[in-house]
């Protein structure tokens, strides 16, 4: 599930996938180095239900929220995991392959508020972005529901699946292309549609209205383009952060033998897809002013959908502190690598591996963690 590259539809299960540990990682442009010590190894903190995503309010340093791909968040507090789920939404959506309960966000002002925005295949296909509401400190206001973001989705795959408030407040949303293979309708391309984007946009009710298009948006007022596009040109991204300069880092998944790490300067910019594979020319065309891949990962190589991650901020991984941290579904092996000027420095391989590793996540301590869909969630600490 969640997005695997494939020269057609049908060979996107990701959950059907192997992790294959016996190619080297194939590193381009930078260098491959070793890992320093103290080095880096995985605590498990507990076992859930195809877990795609964790996080924690703004400030909270008690509780972790897993997201299952299934429909439910739960909570870890204290070190235990509570058995009455946060919240339950498994009989309102589609889950399976790629599509499911994908991510979760809190407001910044979380704490007074109460909002929370939810990302999730619905039961008809569309893609969704809702609002919901704090009952409790464990437990949401499920009849809170509003929705924001409704967006038809014509196939089952690439579902796109983040959520992620920004340093500026707003909220980013990654959409993949449509599904299918080879972006048929050349979305990612078009700038009147939605599909194959990053969004941002102020997810608050205003004037009668869902949510708000920042007028600082680069395509905000632009006729014939949809003014929520922050970039453009994306086949599947997964997942994506920010750096602590407030780049955005994306990672987005290939289509027949390219992963891709990109670094977002300048809000508009156009990354490439379908007319560009990674650094490689896919289909004839144009992609105006395309930004190259800061990173590639190649399929001959054992990969098969990358995994993006975070810039570790947490001060115990002195490995890894400043680094940003990612790999891939398949392969399994995590990686890091320095972001300096919008280029990648210093890439390395470490010696640990996640099975079916299908997301990374921050808690309220900047603890950094990464999912396995088989079940487990790791915790990264120092060996």
């Amino acid at each position: 599930m969640l997005g695997c590259g494939s020269s057609g539809q049908g060979a996107t299960a990701r959950a059907t996938l192997s992790p294959t540990t016996t190619a080297a990682p194939s590193v381009s442009p930078a260098r491959v180095a070793p890992t320093p010590r103290p080095g880096l190894r995985l605590r498990r903190v507990g076992t859930f239900r195809s877990p795609v995503y964790v996080t924690s309010p703004p400030g909270d340093r008690r509780r972790l929220f897993v997201v299952e791909q299934g429909g439910r968040v739960m909570i870890r507090r204290d070190g235990r995991t509570l058995s009455r789920p946060f919240l339950d939404l498994t009989g309102r959506i589609s889950a399976g392959g790629e599509r499911g309960l994908l991510s979760l966000a809190f407001a910044p002002d979380y704490a007074s508020s109460g909002r929370f925005y939810v990302y999730y295949t619905a039961r008809d296909g569309a893609i969704r972005i809702v609002e919901y509401r704090r009952r409790a400190a464990e437990r949401a206001r499920r009849r809170s529901a509003r929705v924001v973001l409704s967006v038809p989705h014509p196939a089952s795959n690439h579902n796109g699946g983040l959520l992620l408030f920004g340093p500026d407040h707003m909220l980013y949303a990654g959409l993949g292309d449509g599904g299918g293979a080879g972006d048929q309708a050349n979305n990612a391309q078009s700038l009147g549609t939605l599909l194959g984007k990053i969004l941002r946009i102020d997810p608050r009710r205003r004037d009668g209205r869902a949510y708000r298009v920042p007028l600082s948006n680069p395509f905000a007022g632009r006729p014939g383009a949809r003014g929520e596009i922050f970039a453009y040109g994306v086949r599947n991204p997964w997942r994506f952060a920010f750096t602590p300069s407030g780049e955005m880092v994306v990672a987005d998944v290939g289509q027949n033998e390219v992963e891709e790490v990109s670094v977002v300067q300048r809000a508009g910019t156009n990354l490439g897809w379908r007319v560009y594979e990674g650094r490689s020319r896919f289909t004839r065309g144009t992609a105006p002013g395309h930004l190259p891949p800061v990173i590639e990962r190649r399929h001959s190589a054992g990969n098969c959908s990358i995994t993006g991650g975070f810039v570790v901020r947490d001060p115990i991984l002195s490995s890894l502190r400043g680094r940003y941290v990612f790999g891939d579904f398949c392969r399994g092996r995590l990686e890091s690598a320095r972001l300096v000027g919008g280029q990648a420095r210093s890439v390395r391989a470490h010696s640990v591996s996640v099975e079916q590793l299908s997301s990374f996540g921050v808690d309220g301590r900047r603890r950094v963690y990464a999912t396995s869909l088989s079940g487990p969630v790791y915790r990264l600490v120092p060996r």
